[in-house]
Formats: C-alpha cells, structure tokens, sequence
C-alpha cells in the first residue's frame, strides 16, 4: 500500500544549499575515493562506510565509522545485509523540511546524511568476463540500489552521487557551503538513470539464461517471454538531444533529434557539410534513401520522395564513372517525382554525379563522401543539405516502431545472405543471365517500396514504381503507367504473392518478360496458368518483403 502523506505545505521548510555534515559512502569502483575522502574529512564531514570502502578510507589515515557502529548489527550472511537497517534508511529518508521528522530522528538517536555517494557491484563486468550461475547472481546488488533510491527519492535533503566522474562537483560544494537543489535534483536523475540501466542488465542476464535454458530442453514450457530468440524481457531505450527541430512532419507540430547512446551509426551522426538546417521529413525520406542504396553491394543510387523510392539503380560496372552511371539511370526512372527528392549513394559521390545532380532541386543527399570538386559543385547550391556518413555507418540489427501503449521490434530486412538458389522457376523458361541480373536487382529494389509494392526493372535500374496502394492491382497499373513504353521487356518484382491472377495480368498486358515474387497464394496456380499462358517467365522466392 502506498505511503500517504500527512503533511500540508504549510508544514515544510524550504531549503535550498545545504551544507554536508555527515556522508554515507559504500562503492566498488573505488576510483577518486580517497581525493574525495581527503576533501570530505578537511571540511570536518563524518564519513560512514562499509566493508572494503571503510578499510581503504581508514588505511589512508582518514576517520570513519563503520556501519556495524551505527546500526549496532554486524554485517552477516556474507556481506548480504550490511547497509538494511532502519539507523541507516531512517538518515537517508528523513525530510528535514518537515519538524516532525527531524523530531523523529531525535527520539530515534538517528542523524540524517546529506550525502550518499555509491556505485553497485560490478554485475555487467562480472558477465562479460564469462562468469556463470552463483557467480553472477552474486554480484546483484540490493543494498545499493535501495540506498540509491532512498537518497535519490528524498534528493530535497540528500546528494546522491554514483559516478566518480562527479566527485569533483562535490569537493566544490564544499567550499561553497554544500550542495543546491538544482544539483541534488541532477544527481537524483542520474541514480534514477544508473539503478534502471542496472535493473535492465540484470533482467537481459536472466532473460538470456532462459533463453539458453529454452534451447537446451527445446521441449519445455516456459514463459512466452523466453521464447523469442534475441529479445530481451525488458527495453531501455536511450538517446541524447542533438537538436530541436523547426518543426515536425507538419509545421503545428513540435520535433527534435535525438542521437542513440549505443554504438549506432547512421543518418543521426551524419555530417552536414552545407544547406539549410535539416527537418524531420528531411531524416525520415534520407533514412529510407539509404536503406534503399545500401540493400546493394554494387555501386547504387536512391532517390526518394515522401518515404518511396523514384529511382533506384545501380552502376554498370563497365561505365567510366559507376556511381554517376546508377544516379543518372535512377533519375530517368521519375524525373517528375525526383524534383525535391531526397538522394543517397553508397559509393563517395564522383565530379561527374555531382555536376549531374547541380541543375536538379534536392533536397538532401547524403553518401559516405565526396570528391572535393564535387563537394565544391555542390555546396554552390545554398539550399542544398549535403550530408556525409560516418565512416561505421552499418544498419541496426533491429527496427523500432512506437504504437499506442508500447513499441513494436523487429530485425531488420536485408540482403546479408541474398541469393537465388532457393527461387522456383514456376513458369516459363530458365531466365538468361541478363535477365536475371534485373530479377535479382528488382527484388532487391523492391523491398524499399511501401507496400503494396510492384517495380519494374530494365538494365539494373527500376522503370516503373507503384507504390502503398491497397490493392495489388493498382499497385501494378501504377508501375506499368510510370514506366510507359519502358514496360516493355522489362521484368517485375512483387513484394508479395499475387491473390488473384488479374495483377499479373496487368504486367503482362504491360509487356513484362519476367517476374519474381514470393508465392504462397491459395490461388497460386491460377497465377502460374496466367504466366504460362503469356509466355512469360515467373519464379517464387520463399519470402516476401513488406515494407509498412
């Protein structure tokens, strides 16, 4: 049952500096701890520790009270209770705000801290160094992380510090007389932060033990939660606020970046090297260019528009300039839609790309660098965003999607172990080495358009794009319609199995020669019927490529 509070406001007092008389310190890390200690006893502070932090406070001739004294209660069970005492929790919860509590804390011939600083046992260290069972679970702390939450939660009164870096911020509290609220509310987040990181570790490490466990006795029952390969029980999501946007997807609506506090690489922790600020729809539509270019391993080019690719190609790689070959083959795709796209390569943008792009309204391009005379070109073009990849650019292994009341994970979809030795030839004859290469580039083109998804592909270099339509068919009209006479001899990719025979159709009345597509429909052979009645070739993949 919760606490309820009895107290008007009428009752407390307003502090706001308060000088530091007394400090509870119990750490692992005992890095600074003695600079610390040797501030802390010239400013006369009573310091209180435990175990082996009190020993190496002692033994640099500083004096300190053991625990056991205040609490009149050895330390027992193997150092598991120490710190869980009321003498210590009643010092750390005390409001001293309220005279009722101080008059408390009398009657109990308890003295308040106003400074805990401590840092947990070494759980994650303890994992990565390959220890197993009773060794980990050991290092799960409990004493700390209530002491921390105790300080944290009544930071009105109480400094709490878990990280040596911060030392430093409370020797200059010394000297000014103690601590402000402003600070003791900033160290109260940063506990907050350290015990919900720790908690997460500590959660993945049983999570992963089940999981383990799971795999090993693959006939067990256990917890749905275990069941998920890869997913861990619990999710810390964290970042830090790069910048506040001008706006968001629409000008009523506030935006700002935020860059991941992991070691992910993208579009966030891009250089801008020119052009105006970036907007939110600027991130999305060159995230998407970029998970377009990079589904390629030879030199390629996206141009995007509202999330959707224009053009997608790739270089031939017996042109003089590759990646200006797949920028120029990508714009043909849709001039129309590529003015004020968004463009990405895979590849550093070449003199001749950039000459190519300069008379083109861009919005953004980004690549993993540029040729000087080529940035020069570009950088001419004042509204131009011109952004450079950090060099350990990669694509997360997992995708984040926020829903109402919670967030969606998934992999990611790629191509790291791309190839067509598991595709079905179902209709017509064995494609040629050509044409296959266009099959294999339409797939992978494929998976960048919001399904329902059809592409058209002619010489490494989408013709036609239908697009996030709600049913197959004017997916396909769409495609072939964009594409006009380009249509023909072209060949499709499908995100998904045709459901009925007439989206085929439409290809085929395009004058489509080939299409690739996953299968697996109830009428599948009402589609094969229609392949093999025009004549045209038509493999299964397996797997299918939805893009939402």
């Amino acid at each position: 049952m919760a606490a309820v509070n009895p107290h008007s406001p009428a009752d407390y007092r307003h502090f706001d500096r308060i000088q530091i008389r007394r400090a509870l310190i119990s750490v692992s890390d005992k890095t600074g701890l003695l600079d610390l200690a040797a501030a802390l006893a010239a400013n006369g502070v009573e310091m209180v520790s435990t175990g082996s932090t009190a020993k190496t406070i002692a033994d640099a001739g500083f004096a300190v009270t053991e625990v056991s004294e205040v609490t009149g209660f050895p330390e027992s069970l193997d150092g598991r209770v120490k710190t869980l005492h009321p003498s210590i929790h009643a010092g750390l919860l005390a409001d001293m705000r309220l005279i009722a509590h101080e008059g408390q804390l009398d009657a109990l011939k308890v003295k308040p801290f106003q400074l805990v600083v401590v840092n947990l046992y070494p759980f994650v260290q303890t994992v990565q160094s390959g220890a197993k069972g009773d060794a980990v679970v050991d290092q799960i702390d409990i004493g700390g992380p209530a002491m921390v939450r105790a300080s944290a939660k009544n930071h009105a009164n109480v400094a709490i510090v878990t990280d040596p870096a911060r030392y430093g911020e409370i020797i200059e509290a010394l000297g000014n007389g103690g601590t402000t609220l402003s600070q003791r509310r900033a160290f109260a987040l940063a506990a907050f932060s350290h015990t919900a990181k720790y908690d997460t570790a500590v959660a993945n490490w049983f999570a992963a033990e089940l999981e383990a466990e799971w795999r090993k006795n693959a006939d067990q029952t256990i917890d749905a939660a275990s069941k998920n390969p890869g997913f861990a029980s619990t999710l810390e999501i964290k970042g830090e606020l790069t910048s506040v946007l001008r706006y968001g997807e629409n000008s009523h609506q506030s935006a700002a970046l935020y860059r991941a506090s992991n070691e992910s690489m993208g579009i966030a922790q891009a250089r801008q090297h020119g052009g105006k600020d970036m907007s939110y729809n600027n991130y999305v539509d060159a995230d998407a260019a970029l998970r377009a270019a990079y589904d390629f391993s030879e030199p390629a080019v996206a141009i995007i528009k509202h999330a959707n690719p224009c053009g997608i190609a790739v270089g031939d790689p017996n042109a003089a300039d590759p990646i200006a070959d797949a920028h120029a083959k990508a714009h043909m795709c849709d001039s129309m839609s590529a003015f004020g796209g968004v463009i990405a390569a895979n590849r550093i943008v070449t003199v001749e790309m950039a000459k190519q792009i300069s008379p083109i309204f861009t919005e953004v391009i980004v690549a993993p660098g540029y040729e000087i005379e080529a940035l020069q070109i570009l950088l001419k073009k004042s509204d131009l965003r011109i952004l450079e990849l950090p060099a350990s650019y990669a694509r997360d292994k997992y995708e984040f999607r926020q829903i109402s009341g919670g967030i969606l994970v998934q992999e990611s979809d790629e191509f790291s172990n791309f190839n067509t030795l598991g595709w079905t030839l179902v209709s017509g004859k064995k494609a040629d080495p050509e044409t296959m290469r266009d099959l294999e580039f339409a797939w992978r083109a494929c998976r960048s358009v919001k399904s329902n998804g059809i592409l058209l592909a002619k010489d490494g270099a989408s013709v036609g794009v239908g697009m996030g339509q709600v049913n197959r068919v004017d997916s396909c009209k769409l495609a072939v319609n964009r594409a006009e006479s380009r249509s023909r001899e072209s060949v499709a990719a499908s995100d998904a199995f045709f459901p009925f025979a007439d989206g085929l159709q439409v290809l085929i009345d395009g004058g489509v020669k080939a299409v690739v597509q996953p299968g697996g429909s109830k009428r599948d052979a009402e589609v094969i019927a229609a392949a093999e009645a025009a004549g045209i070739t038509m493999y299964f993949t397996g797997e299918r490529h939805f893009f939402h």
